[in-house]
This record gives structure tokens, C-alpha cells and sequence, in this order.
């Protein structure tokens, strides 16, 4: 096979590639000499090509060189592939016109990018704008001054946020001098906020991103259970707040029975806070609202939900303490439902501060707060029910 032959196999299986997931891109290399396969993955976006090379036989992994570029774990050089439609700001529009006919894959270039001199991206021209100009024009003149742009070591997280309100289907990257380095597909920018968002769950209970299904019995033991400790920890303060009023629970029998059902309701009304904060710390939709008022609409949810369910809670409870012979069952009724509401509000204010303060300690938000969170709400409810309880009751 020619030099020229060998290109067009190249070109081929790249386009071939894109859009596969990377088992099946593995197949297609399969049986394409190791120098074949080394010169696709170095025209694919870095993690796609590692991804692929993963699944190759070990005699292709081993031949083919490391897939492209050093870049920054969790940056959007992750994601980057080398920039394609670049032109220097004096080429004319007929010159670009030509330029796009002559090219292999004109179908894959969305846009033109415009660089300077120094290969600064200065501009961005749309193959539309192109079609309506003037042939004699330079693309300086009809091209998007200053172009939005990622950053080569921008982290993901800070792209996905600048990303979610401009719908491009291709961002330009460039380094800290503002050189074009490569670009990312619109695709996978949100491809990778869908698995930020879906991976929440799992981070909320001490489950990392990284585990799957397949993960093995000491590597999954590995990354939990530490979790479980510090659970387990912060769980003591709770029992330690119920210990203070043993007296109290010795003479009200009745509230031992009440206190996983206050413990419960208040947990899932700061679940569902915390859900909504995480969510909007992923999507970037916290900055865009000032944290007072997100407080007050959160806590205000919690004393609408806490006194609606406390109505509820606090007729079973005078029920069972009128059932049972407990004193004052009208007084304790109140008390559940004053601790109900109460606790409901402490797990709104919860599910707004615990994340903003661990983000801002530097902690992930979504793996940490579930813990703080449950402690936070445990001794706020029990506490506050069972001091109701000593003053109004007893």
C-alpha cells in the first residue's frame, strides 16, 4: 500500500470510528497493521482513543504509541480533538470555498475557525455566511470576532457550566496564550453532563463514579466502606443528642415509636433539597440564583411539607398516647407536630448549606453531604422533639 493509499485508509477508518462506542471501534482495528491503528488514535479525541486501545489485542495495544497529548485528568484536553477548517484571516472567501471543496471530510467541518499570525483563534466564520459573501472578502471581515472558547486545562465541570447555556455543536480550544489547540463536539460536552448528573445518586451513598457492575469484591469494599465509618461516626452524635433525654423517653414510651418516623420524614424533605442544590451546582443554575433566596424558598417548602405531614403525625400520635394511657395525649400531638415542622425546616436549610460549604472547602458536594446532611436533620428533629416534649409534657 502507497503513502497516498495508506491516508485514505487512514481517513476511512477514522470516520468510521466516530460515533461508535469503543468496542465496537476496537473490532474495526482488529485486523489493520499496528502502524495503521497507532495513526487512527492519533486522530481521535484522547480519551476516545484510550478508551479503544483498551479493547485491542495486547500485540496492537503494545505497537500503537501512547494516543495523543499530555492533558490535566478531568480537563477538556480530555475530550479535544485536533482543530480541523483553520485559516488565517487573510484568506479570501473563493479561497475558502476552495479550500472546503478540496478537503477530504468537508461534511465534518461545522465551522471555520480564523486565526492570526501567531495561530491566535481571532474569529469564527459559519460555511453559511461563506456562501452568501462576497468571493473577493477576507474572512476577517465576515467572521464572529472573538469566538467563545474552552480552555486546553479548563476542568469539565467549569466547561460543562459555561457550556449548558450555549448550544454549539462545536467548541474551539486553545491554550493560555489564546493559540487554537483542538476542539470538542457539543455531543460530548453534554454527553458528559448526563453521566455527572446520573452519577449523583451513587456519590450521594458513598459510591464513587468510577465503580461499575463489574467492579471486583476488595476494589468496590475499598472505595465504601470508609464512608460507612464516617457514617457511622456522625451517627453517635445523633444517639448522643436522644441519650440527653433518656429520662424523658422513660416516661413518654409513646415517643420512642415517633422518633424513626420524624428521623424519616425530615431525611427525605432534605433529600430533596440536596438533590435540587447538586443539581443545580452541576448544571451552574446555583450561581444564577443568590443563595438567600434559594434559603428561603427551601426552608419555606420545609415548614409547608413539615406542617402538613406534622398534622398528620401528630393525630396518630394522639391516638396512640390515648390508646396507651400516656398523659396529655393533645400535648404530645403538638409537640409532633411543632418537632415535625421544625425538623422539616432544619433539613431545607441542611440541603442548601451542607454542599455550598463542602464545595467550598474543597470536598465533592455530591459525595460527602448525604452524610452530614442525615446527621444535621437526626439531631435538629430529635433533639428538638424530645426537648419539646421534657418542657410542654412533663
Amino acid at each position: 500500500m502507497n503513502a497516498d493509499e495508506s491516508s485514505a485508509s487512514v481517513a476511512e477508518l477514522v470516520r468510521a470510528l466516530h460515533g461508535r462506542v469503543p468496542r465496537d471501534a476496537a473490532s474495526l482495528l482488529e485486523d489493520e497493521p499496528a502502524e495503521v491503528v497507532a495513526a487512527v488514535l492519533e486522530r481521535l479525541p484522547p480519551h476516545l482513543a484510550r478508551e479503544i486501545a483498551a479493547h485491542l489485542p495486547a500485540a496492537q495495544r503494545h505497537a500503537a504509541a501512547a494516543p495523543g497529548p499530555d492533558t490535566l485528568p478531568g480537563s477538556v484536553g480530555e475530550l479535544m480533538a485536533p482543530p480541523d477548517g483553520v485559516l488565517p484571516a487573510h484568506t479570501t472567501v473563493a479561497e475558502a470555498i476552495a479550500w472546503l471543496r478540496a478537503h477530504a471530510d468537508p461534511w465534518q467541518i461545522t465551522y471555520l475557525f480564523v486565526t492570526d499570525g501567531d495561530a491566535r483563534l481571532s474569529g469564527l466564520a459559519v460555511i453559511r455566511d461563506l456562501l452568501l459573501a462576497d468571493g473577493g472578502d477576507p474572512l476577517s471581515r465576515i467572521m464572529l470576532r472573538d469566538p467563545f472558547s474552552l480552555r486546553v486545562d479548563q476542568e469539565l465541570d467549569e466547561a460543562l457550566q459555561e457550556a449548558v447555556h450555549r448550544h454549539y455543536p462545536i467548541y474551539p480550544v486553545v491554550d493560555a496564550a489564546g493559540r487554537l489547540v483542538g476542539s470538542v463536539r457539543g455531543w460530548q460536552l453534554f454527553e458528559r453532563r448526563e453521566i455527572a448528573i446520573t452519577a449523583q445518586p451513587g456519590r450521594m451513598v458513598g459510591v464513587t463514579v468510577g465503580e461499575r457492575v463489574t467492579t471486583p469484591l476488595l476494589v468496590a469494599f475499598r472505595l465504601r466502606h470508609p464512608w460507612l465509618q464516617l457514617n457511622l461516626l456522625t451517627a453517635f452524635l445523633a444517639a448522643l443528642v436522644v441519650g440527653m433525654f433518656e429520662d424523658t423517653i422513660a416516661r413518654l414510651v409513646a415517643l420512642a415509636a415517633f422518633l424513626p418516623v420524624l428521623a424519616g420524614q425530615s431525611g427525605n424533605n432534605g433529600s430533596q433539597t440536596l438533590a435540587i442544590t447538586l443539581r443545580g451546582l452541576t448544571l451552574g443554575d446555583i450561581a444564577d440564583v443568590p443563595l438567600r433566596r434559594h434559603l428561603t424558598k427551601e426552608v419555606s417548602l420545609g415548614a409547608m411539607n413539615g406542617l402538613l405531614t406534622g398534622l398528620v403525625a401528630g393525630a396518630a400520635m394522639w391516638w396512640t398516647a390515648a390508646q396507651s394511657g400516656a398523659p396529655q395525649p393533645g400535648l404530645l400531638a403538638l409537640v409532633i407536630c411543632l418537632a415535625m415542622t421544625g425538623a422539616c425546616m432544619a433539613s431545607g436549610f441542611f440541603g442548601v448549606a451542607v454542599p455550598l460549604l463542602l464545595r467550598r472547602l474543597g470536598t465533592d458536594p455530591a459525595t460527602a453531604s448525604s452524610i452530614f446532611l442525615t446527621t444535621g436533620t437526626d439531631i435538629a428533629g430529635m433533639g428538638l422533639m424530645l426537648a419539646l416534649a421534657s418542657w410542654m409534657v412533663l
